[in-house]
């Protein structure tokens, strides 16, 4: 049951959008002691926050249960991007009917918005920086003002608003309500509510577990060089209505996007690179299912609620379990159910299980889907779609009869599988992975009579394969794979041979490498005097050719290590929006 009190106008609109209850942070700030007093609330993202304020700050927009007539801005909300104030003002337009809502965004017609505001209006909703440009060219009057909402706000804070924020609410009505809204408070923000509210009321409904209850989370460890082939292949496996992949850059945004669209997925970009009309018309392709995967920077983290979105792949690690927390919270919201796939670089594991561990996330650890599990699903997926009721008119069935005059029903039937089949893009073979790492028989390669061994410390339990170890040797000790001999790992070190001949190289470029290297790995790459320990015992382990032989072996020959550094990692560093 919906509140009593509530304004008559916005219980008839919750009633008529299916609302029979409110969900608890909307019912927090509307029970009787949060009327009427500042708000300092906490709550996870998809908890539907904007209705929450859009409720909180009814009081002070209605005048004996009606609307007055459009003139300065009653109520002002500040959002940190352009998505999310859009979708504030679509939840403001229909909860408040018949109010007249502004949007000042950036990347829209700035002389449209101030036309909009002169011409009167109920609430503003807009960015930190439009708005600021606004009331410095005196087109925003924030003097009538009776409530300020930050939406996000430790998101405006990180991205460097606070100027922005602070001269927008000195601006405003001294006697204000201000509602602060924010998915964590960190100490910037609390000081920020201790300027600028009075007798806040705190409000949380984010539980013990940060990693939401109508989340799973899942995470696949996998070699570097097979990110891309993983992705391909959990999209395919999942099927979901709308799938969002976050990557930490505008120029992986780009080539995975493009590498989906020519395998045949239909697929949109966002990242800071577009503009807002492009922005607007990838959210419009997913809304309306002509695309149904979403590749996207972090600023695409915040502020975007497609009803659809039951995916959420983290291509590339986020930089920490507050960004983990809020682009998962893209799926799972309002009570509905989504998956959220960490895909882990080997290296990375160790790094990715402090980060769950310390935000308190639950996580299976699964293997990648191969093509086998893939093609299994399909034809479950074959076999539900076809059994699905259809409306069939005359000129289907007149095309029907026509087929079955030259092929039997069972030749129609498989036909029409393979032409359903011929639709979907095609999963990848991933290279096998082994739990035990592959040995053979020593074969002698000249140069390698003469060896030294290095020692890395990483080994089996830390997931160490020869298949990223390999590239990443190669990277750090400026050799080629030929001139690296044996490969034995451990359960707790690895060790590499070298040609005497390169090893003074090989040992300088690792220590240059070690001093600068950003690939986040930790490795260590040490000289190792008196070599591994015997093969059977203590630090012995498998071996990629001991005695200096041959590649590592592979599950897939057509699979390679890439030779480079893997495109899609974490980097520690911001990225750019």
């Amino acid at each position: 049951m919906l509140p009593e009190h509530l304004p008559t106008p916005l219980a008839e609109a919750l009633a008529a959008r299916g609302y029979d209850t409110l969900t608890p942070v909307q019912a927090s700030v509307v029970a009787p002691e949060a009327i009427g007093r500042d708000l300092l609330v906490s709550a996870q993202t998809g908890s539907g926050k904007t209705v929450a304020f859009g409720l909180a700050m009814a009081g002070e927009l209605f005048e004996g249960g009606t609307l007055p007539p459009p003139a300065r801005p009653l109520a002002l909300v500040i959002a940190p991007t352009r998505e999310l104030a859009l979708q504030v003002s679509r939840e403001l337009a229909w909860l408040y009917a018949g109010a007249r809502v502004a949007t000042c965004v950036g990347g829209m017609d700035a002389s449209r918005e101030r036309r909009a505001l002169r011409e009167g209006t109920h609430i503003v909703v807009g960015t930190p920086g439009r708005l600021r440009d606004h009331l410095e060219r005196g087109a925003l009057d924030l003097s009538s003002l009776k409530a300020a909402v930050l939406d996000e706000a430790d998101e405006m804070l990180d991205m460097g608003f606070r100027e922005d924020l602070e001269q927008l609410l000195d601006a405003t009505a001294a006697e204000r309500r201000t509602l602060l809204f924010s998915a964590t408070l960190p100490r910037p923000i609390v000081a920020l509510a201790r300027t600028y509210q009075r007798d806040a009321l705190r409000i949380s409904t984010v539980g013990e577990d940060r990693g939401h209850g109508d989340i799973e989370y899942q995470a696949l460890a996998v070699s570097p060089s097979d990110i891309e082939h993983a992705v391909v292949n959990l999209l395919r496996f999942h099927e979901a209505e709308t799938a969002m992949l976050f990557c930490a850059t505008r120029d992986n945004v780009r080539h995975l996007h493009a590498s989906l669209v020519e395998r045949g997925f239909a697929a949109v970009a966002l990242s800071g690179e577009h503009s807002q009309n492009e922005r607007n018309q990838a959210l419009q392709a997913l809304r309306d299912g002509r695309a149904r995967v979403c590749v996207a920077t972090d600023v695409a983290a915040r502020g975007i609620d497609l009803p659809g979105l039951s995916l959420v792949v983290h291509v590339e690690l986020p930089r920490d379990a507050e960004t983990l927390q809020h682009r998962s919270g893209r799926t799972g919201r309002a009570g509905r159910k989504g998956t959220a796939i960490l895909v882990v670089p080997y290296p990375k594991r160790r790094r990715v299980d402090m980060m769950l561990r310390s935000a308190r996330i639950a996580v299976e650890w699964r293997p990648v889907p191969s093509a086998e599990d893939i093609r299994t699903a399909d034809r479950e997926r074959l076999l539900t779609r076809l059994a699905e009721p259809v409306e069939l008119d005359d000129e289907d069935r007149a095309l029907g009869n026509r087929l079955l005059e030259s092929k039997s029903p069972e030749e129609v039937a498989a036909m029409l599988v393979r032409a359903l089949r011929a639709s979907m893009p095609a999963p990848e073979e991933m290279a096998e992975a082994s739990s035990e790492p592959q040995r053979r028989e020593s074969v002698h390669r000249p140069g390698f009579d003469d060896t030294v061994w290095f020692r890395m410390d990483i080994g089996r339990r830390h997931n160490a394969d020869p298949r990223w170890l390999l590239p990443l040797i190669c990277r750090r000790g400026h050799v080629t794979r030929d001139e690296i001999g044996a490969i034995r790992i451990g359960p707790v070190e690895t060790f590499v041979q070298i040609p005497r001949a390169a090893a003074a190289k090989f040992a300088a470029a690792v220590q240059r490498t070690g001093a600068v290297d950003n690939d986040e790995s930790g490795i260590t790459i040490t000289p190792a005097e008196g070599g591994p320990p015997p093969q059977g015992g203590g630090a012995g382990g498998g071996s990629r050719s001991p005695g200096g032989g041959g590649r590592p072996r592979m599950g897939n020959a057509g699979v390679r290590p890439m030779q480079g550094k893997p495109r899609y990692q974490a980097r520690p560093t911001r990225p750019k929006r």
